[in-house]
């Protein structure tokens, strides 16, 4: 069996040899939404290709690459681009950035993603934060023999989303006076977009959102206790919502119109986790 903790180890010491940062915080970003990783300073840009063990990006408005820079006096590791269950990957390989994170003493990740918006509050380009999720991948990074050097066995998922962290990102919202909704996002595998009838079973079972990335990260994260602010941008209307189809271009476009509003909700915010985490508090 392969040791994923020993694979994670080598990984982190690989980035961390490359830059004399030592951030506390990974962020990463989702589709469309990677020109924030572009604006760090004191960057140092580590392809994936590059860094052992690491999945490789396939999906479009994923660059493959890890940014350990600033955001202003804050130390950040910047994923630009993720992998998916529907690129062919396992939970464990979808994972394995996170992992990565944690032996390089990440202690809070940001977590964005392109959504679906089911809840009809919801307009192409809303900004929404993740209190809660459902699984509908059909899978979990869990499953198989646990190892006690990344967690326990059975994590609680009681507060997978921290309430402290999404307090804080309301109150950096109202003050720039962007508008931030809250709800459940569903994660479902992809790569098709959802039916208009799994849309309508969706809305009945509590999901405001859908997408298909951001809950086996989630999982593994609090897995190793790292605490979690999610946010989605909601790139188009689900399936059924709208008389229309649904693409990825779509999903792109809306991306760069929200790109200046998300960057800024991120640099308010991030002073605030990093305090957060120097003194423990993030819950």
């Amino acid at each position: 069996m392969t040791d994923q903790f020993a694979l994670a180890e080598s990984a982190a010491q690989l980035i961390l040899a490359r830059t004399a940062l030592r951030p506390q915080i990974g962020i990463v970003l989702g589709s469309g939404l990677g020109g924030f990783a572009d604006s760090l300073t004191d960057a140092t840009r580590v392809p994936y290709a590059d860094i052992p063990s690491f999945p490789q990006s396939t999906a479009i408005g994923h660059a493959g690459r890890m940014v350990i820079g600033k955001a202003g006096s804050t130390a950040v590791a910047a994923m630009q681009g993720r992998v998916h269950l529907y690129e062919g990957y396992s939970a464990h390989e979808v994972t394995f950035p996170i992992r990565v994170f944690g032996r390089m003493g990440i202690r809070a990740v940001i977590l964005t993603n392109a959504a679906g918006g089911i809840n009809l509050g919801y307009s192409p380009g809303a900004l929404v934060l993740i209190r809660d999720h459902i699984n509908l991948q059909g899978t979990n990074p869990l499953a198989g023999a646990n190892d006690d050097r990344f967690g326990v066995r059975f994590p609680d998922m009681t507060q997978a989303y921290s309430r402290r962290y999404r307090e804080t990102a309301h109150e950096e919202a109202r003050k720039l006076g962007v508008t931030l909704h809250e709800g459940v996002y569903a994660g479902l595998l992809g790569p098709s977009y959802e039916t208009p009838a799994e849309i309508e079973y969706l809305r009945r079972i509590g999901a405001d959102l859908v997408g298909m990335s951001t809950v086996a990260e989630v999982i593994a994260a609090r897995h190793m206790g790292i605490s979690v602010l999610a946010i989605s941008c909601v790139t188009n209307m689900a399936a059924g919502i709208l008389d229309q189809s649904l693409s990825h271009a779509e999903v792109l476009e809306t991306g760069e119109r929200v790109k200046s509003t998300f960057e800024s909700l991120l640099r308010a915010v991030l002073p605030r986790i990093a305090k957060d985490v120097a003194e423990g508090s993030d819950t």
